[in-house]
């Protein structure tokens, strides 16, 4: 009986946050995994973490996603070492909470070049590298849906809005090649982003509020929903966006 091949993956924002919970979370499903992450020792970090969870190899690059050379290194060095490239994930974003009368056109732009020019970039080598049944998952946020709000301001809000429509294009793109790409929104979700942010209570339990449930999620939840929509189980899903958000987008 022959052995099921080994699913690799590609995570970039893997050094905290949802992409380092989502390279502990295709570890724990069997998953040979490369983190990219501009901080190499968070990425390091989370690679051996995932080696400990499933006696795999796993390997952690750096490189700035909004930079188009060291994209194409980092994939190239991808390639190497995981030998096929089944997924992408990418998590590595940047957020913006200037208000929008004050932000500067240089942060604009700077926002722009990691959310949505980095997703592409990433979407694009990765795609010249996979085989049909591949898949992939961006991250935009509700912010992207509803126009921030939140804790995200114009520049976030309208990159988000961004990798929406870039994962619809790249659905329709890719679907010839039999790649699927979806996309996961979530709401606040605890992590670095806006670790500073929830310790002013009142902002936290504002936001909080907006939601039916009420709460802020774990990274570990949204890498459960990236999780799926990279599994074959999804197989029949492109072009989507999974709100993940404890229902903040009922209301």
């Amino acid at each position: 009986m022959t052995d099921t091949p080994v699913r690799t993956a590609i995570v970039t924002g893997s050094a905290s946050g949802i992409g380092a919970a989502t390279v502990l979370e295709l570890a724990r499903q069997g998953y040979r995994t490369v983190g990219i992450d501009l901080d190499a020792a968070g990425a390091q970090a989370a690679a051996d973490e995932a080696t400990k969870t499933n006696r795999l190899s796993h390997l952690a690059l750096k490189a700035d996603v909004s930079d188009e050379a060291q994209v194409v290194q980092a994939f190239e060095q991808a390639l190497v070492f995981l030998g096929q490239l089944d997924v992408l994930v990418t998590s590595a974003g940047v957020a913006e909470t200037t208000p929008f009368m004050d932000i500067s056109v240089a942060s604009f732009r700077s926002v722009y070049e990691v959310n949505v020019i980095g997703t592409f970039l990433c979407i694009r080598e990765a795609a010249k590298r996979m085989q049909r049944g591949a898949r992939i998952c961006t991250i935009a946020s509700v912010a992207g849906l509803r126009g921030g709000g939140l804790s995200g301001t114009a520049a976030y809000a309208s990159s988000k809005g961004g990798v929406l429509a870039l994962t619809k294009s790249a659905a329709r793109s890719l679907a010839a090649q039999g790649i699927c790409v979806n996309t996961v929104a979530p709401g606040a979700t605890l992590t670095p982003m806006i670790a500073e942010h929830w310790k002013n209570d009142a902002h936290r339990t504002r936001v909080e509020s907006m939601s039916a449930l009420n709460r802020t999620a774990q990274a570990r939840e949204i890498a459960s929903s990236i999780a799926f929509l990279v599994s074959p189980q999804a197989s029949a899903i492109t072009g989507s966006t999974l709100v993940a958000d404890n229902g903040l987008m009922m209301y």
